[in-house]
């Protein structure tokens, strides 16, 4: 029987006063949604959007099974000149002006004629004929999150394994044997987010697909991974790896990659895995996304709350690049460095020298 709205019945009160009670209620719900990482995080991903923007029109191809095709050599070298961090007088800017981005062409014209003049490739030592330039971007710095492209502070955990981590021939620290070296010049792994970032050569991003799996082949150091898309069961916490257990799924266009069971306190989540060593409960998710026929958007955000006191993101793009050649890098067989750096640090302690 229809009962009129305006009736003063007090059991229609009550129940107008209930619905009102639910609907303040489904309010407050969805502004504390919106207030929750997962929405920060689409935030997020909107302003990694601006680093690698859709190219108009671009229509994703597929492989013969109907995924995203993504498969090709993508090295991340055209960013090399790009800082991880930003310089703090961009503050918030995820872009400089034309005018600040040829003032830094410019300073790096002639920090490269120098370097190739003196032979050398930069912190690395490499030789000036190894070293990849990169180009002259706009992009202030990888990070792009926390606003200011600053990393996050260090919990005090974080704080204590950095003091500890080896730095090897790059720090001051006492060269007594192979575990004051970096994993890097152990030739043992750069883990996932170091062999992605760019660094000044042996950049190369080799991805191959298959029904059900995607491969990545670093070029330094030769760290594989296979990566399913069978959402099948992660493994046990007790498997541990340097580059982490990924699992794989797609979500549109995007190749999302979430990385857990990571070594705990032994590689970094810097260049060339550098940097604090990374924790166990680091949980690494990766994007990559095809935005044009020569571009894939990359985006890699960090969740490790024993080392950093809030999550991170950097994003920047990876340039197709069919005949980039994946160079060996025969670093075991050729790693007299350490051999050399321990017998340098007893000649040094002969002649007290330090």
């Amino acid at each position: 029987m229809w009962t009129d709205p305006l009736s003063s019945n007090s059991e229609l009160r009550i129940q107008n006063s209930e619905t009102t009670r639910i609907a303040a209620a489904l309010a407050i719900a969805v502004i504390a949604a919106l207030s929750t990482p997962a929405a920060q995080s689409h935030d997020v991903l909107a302003l990694a959007a601006q680093v690698a923007p859709i190219e108009p029109g671009y229509v994703v191809p597929r492989t013969p099974w109907g995924d995203p095709d993504i498969e090709g050599k993508w090295p991340s070298i055209d960013m090399v000149r790009v800082p991880v961090q930003r310089q703090a007088r961009y503050g918030t800017r995820l872009f400089l002006t034309p005018t600040e981005a040829a003032e830094r062409e410019a300073g790096e014209k002639v920090q490269i004629e120098r370097m190739a003049a003196e032979g050398a490739g930069g912190a690395t030592g490499a030789p000036g004929h190894w070293v990849e330039w990169g180009l002259t971007q706009r992009q202030s710095s990888l990070l792009i999150d926390p606003p200011d492209g600053r990393m996050p502070a260090l919990t005090e955990d974080g704080k204590a394994r950095l003091s500890a981590a080896p730095t090897g021939t790059m720090g001051t620290k006492p060269l007594n044997g192979p575990r004051d070296f970096t994993m890097w010049e152990r030739c043992l792994s750069r883990g996932a987010l170091g062999s992605t970032l760019p660094v000044l050569y042996n950049s190369g991003i080799d991805i191959t697909q298959g029904p059900g799996f995607v491969g990545i082949r670093y070029e330094m150091v030769h760290d594989q991974r296979m990566i399913p898309l069978d959402r099948r069961t992660p493994l046990a916490p007790a498997l541990q790896f340097y580059v982490g257990d990924a699992r794989g799924r797609w979500e549109g266009d995007t190749l999302v990659v979430e990385s857990r069971n990571f070594t705990d306190n032994q590689v970094g989540l810097g260049l060339s895995g550098g940097g604090v060593p990374a924790s166990g409960d680091l949980r690494l998710v990766e994007r990559f996304t095809r935005v044009g026929p020569k571009t894939i958007r990359y985006v890699a955000t960090v969740h490790d709350p024993r080392t950093y006191t809030r999550e991170w993101t950097v994003a920047f793009p990876l340039t197709l690049q069919p005949g980039y050649g994946m160079h060996e890098y025969a670093c075991h067989e050729g790693n007299y460095g350490l051999t050399n750096a321990l017998s340098g640090s007893r000649a040094a302690e002969r002649e007290g020298v330090r």
